[in-house]
């Protein structure tokens, strides 16, 4: 979904200037890493594999075709990527389809940000189908903007989601927050030069200069995410 809303920006009263806020989706906005994973266990199970503990750590917030290019390469599964892919992506739509948990805190931060006419984009690795099945539980009116793995020819963790989502807003990256839950996502959005809000989902991620991290989006509202921008002189 996209929207040719321009791009307000949010102002303190000290001066600085909030542009735009983008939102990763699975681990950040709702609760369906596990999802993902369970989905892959039980596929790899099908195909006489048992996925160990520690491949999680290395697929865990990336996007769909290098996760399941790993676990093709560290199990020796004989099947083709784009097989693959489509047996991943049924599995985690029926898991989906029985409800989407949101995490604590996002209902009401997406209420904020609409209440308040912050630019906000949902930025994902997952694919378009998926997206579009999750929003009826987020709420599509909460986004000027919508990108998915599928959409670009780079995802996480290449800094072109966050770039196109600022270009395609009119905004300056440096001038927008980004909320990311794995290292995968943080790093696209430090390599697009925006501020990121780390909440940590299944592995620690560690604060930088330019990175704060915090244990929940119950932590993150609009003065917070303000407060991240420093107005350029």
């Amino acid at each position: 979904m996209t929207s040719s809303i321009p791009a307000v920006g949010t102002r303190t009263a000290e001066g600085s200037t909030l542009q735009a806020v983008f939102l990763d989706l699975d681990g950040t906005l709702v609760d369906t890493e596990n999802f993902w994973w369970e989905a892959e266990a039980e596929v790899f199970a099908d195909l006489g594999y048992v996925l160990d503990e520690a491949h999680r750590q290395v697929v865990v917030g990336g996007p769909m075709s290098r996760s399941a290019s790993y676990l093709i390469q560290a199990t020796g599964a004989t099947i083709a990527l784009a097989e693959l892919t489509v047996l991943l992506n049924a599995r985690f739509a029926d898991r989906i389809a029985r409800g989407v948990p949101l995490m604590p805190g996002a209902r009401r931060l997406l209420a904020e940000l609409a209440a308040h006419q912050v630019p906000t984009a949902l930025v994902s690795a997952s694919h378009r189908d998926i997206i579009d099945r999750m929003l009826d539980s987020l709420g599509a009116e909460h986004f000027h903007l919508t990108l998915a793995g599928d959409d670009l020819a780079r995802t996480k963790p290449h800094p072109d989601p966050y770039l196109t989502a600022a270009a395609r807003l009119g905004v300056d990256p440096a001038r927008c927050a980004v909320v990311e839950d794995t290292v995968t996502g943080v790093t696209a959005a430090e390599a697009a030069g925006c501020r990121v809000v780390a909440v940590p989902s299944l592995l620690p991620i560690e604060p930088t200069p330019t990175r704060t991290v915090v244990g929940s989006l119950e932590e993150v509202d609009l003065p917070f995410l303000r407060s991240l921008i420093t107005e350029k002189r």
